[in-house]
């Protein structure tokens, strides 16, 4: 059940064999192999919320750029002399979706998808508003992203997976490198590893939040990050998107899956309507690259949404794919331990759905 690759600690095999006994069931039950019969992808760049490439309809002729508006969510679009789309931007949103230099993510541990995409997810310094596009702050900060190849989330986002080599800033604190779900359950039961691993346990430094709070790392949990703790980690401290505390406290990005997928913190793409199996989206294809979504995994939380990923985009077989830290692989992973990393189909994931948010 655990999936943990060689580079993860290894423990006892008495341990495991306890552990993986007392959660067996549960798992072996809630996650059965998914259903096929999904309708192929071929485009994986920047989606115009129809599931769709952008078309060249508003290109203004040779060396102009083109703006465009888009419904559901509102959003403005940015195309280049071909037609292509350059970039999007959210109504209500930080983050903007911009076309750069072609990348392929991959996890061959543990899952056969490959996501080749051209999209950069970026963090502007506010949220978009129609019209935004004349405004000085946008014009600076898209001279300095547009043709950037520094870091973006997706970056930040891969930098903790499995095997991924560690980085220091000038104090020497490591602030990357591959990262664990959280300790051992050793009280045994359902859970294979604890949750409630922040950012800042992952970090093994105190931090001060702007509410006057200050989060205080935990020995037993360090360079772990459970799933919200992993968002935190990639938005928060890495982009520095403002951060809560915890749920009821501050203002910014909350501290849960939950508190994130019912706040008012940027914009409902999926809004939630329920967390029972009837209330999954059918609408999938409005989802963009960098957008959270939110799961409904565990009966034991009540009316609590309980995990939370990132949308990476489509793989090369045509399945919507997440990024998320989950304990079946310890750690941050778009791999199938425990349930493929697909929103479309019939898996357990795609199943779980519930809502998603563009920040």
């Amino acid at each position: 059940m655990a999936g943990k690759k060689k580079s993860r600690p290894v423990v006892s095999g008495l341990v495991v064999l306890v552990l993986v006994a007392a959660s067996g069931y549960l798992t072996v039950e809630l996650r059965k192999e998914e259903e096929q019969g999904v309708t192929q992808i071929t485009n994986v760049g920047v989606l115009d919320g129809s599931g769709r490439s952008a078309g060249p309809s508003d290109d203004k002729g040779e060396g102009e750029q083109a703006w465009s508006r888009l419904q559901n969510p509102a959003r403005s679009v940015l195309r280049g002399s071909d037609g292509q789309v350059s970039a999007v931007f959210t109504d209500g949103a930080r983050t903007a979706t911009l076309t750069g230099p072609a990348r392929t993510f991959a996890e061959p541990s543990s899952t056969n998808s490959e996501i080749s995409t051209t999209d950069w997810v970026r963090l502007m310094p506010e949220p978009w508003t129609k019209g935004a596009e004349k405004q000085k702050w946008f014009k600076d900060w898209y001279a300095e992203y547009k043709d950037s190849k520094e870091d973006d989330l997706f970056a930040f986002a891969t930098q903790y997976q499995a095997g991924a080599q560690q980085k220091k800033d000038a104090d020497g604190i490591v602030y990357a490198g591959d990262a664990n779900f959280g300790p051992l359950n050793t009280a045994g039961g359902a859970d294979l590893r604890l949750e409630q691993s922040d950012f800042y346990d992952y970090l093994g430094i105190p931090y001060p939040f702007r509410d006057g709070a200050t989060g205080t790392p935990e020995a037993a949990r360090a360079r772990s990050i459970d799933c919200s703790g992993y968002m935190r980690m990639v938005f928060g401290y890495r982009a520095r998107y403002p951060l809560m505390s915890s749920d009821d406290s501050g203002d910014g990005l909350p501290r849960t899956a939950n508190g994130m997928a019912r706040s008012k913190e940027g914009v409902d793409v999926l809004p939630l309507t329920g967390i029972a199996a009837k209330d999954r989206p059918s609408n999938i294809d409005q989802l963009q690259p960098g957008d959270l979504v939110f799961f409904k995994l565990d009966t034991r939380t009540g009316q609590r949404l309980d995990h939370v990923g990132m949308v990476l985009g489509y793989d090369t077989e045509g399945h919507l794919i997440f990024i998320s830290s989950r304990e079946e692989i310890n750690g941050p992973t778009i791999g199938d331990v425990g349930g493929a990393s697909r929103l479309d189909g019939n898996g357990y994931y795609a199943k779980t759905l519930r809502s998603a948010k563009r920040l």
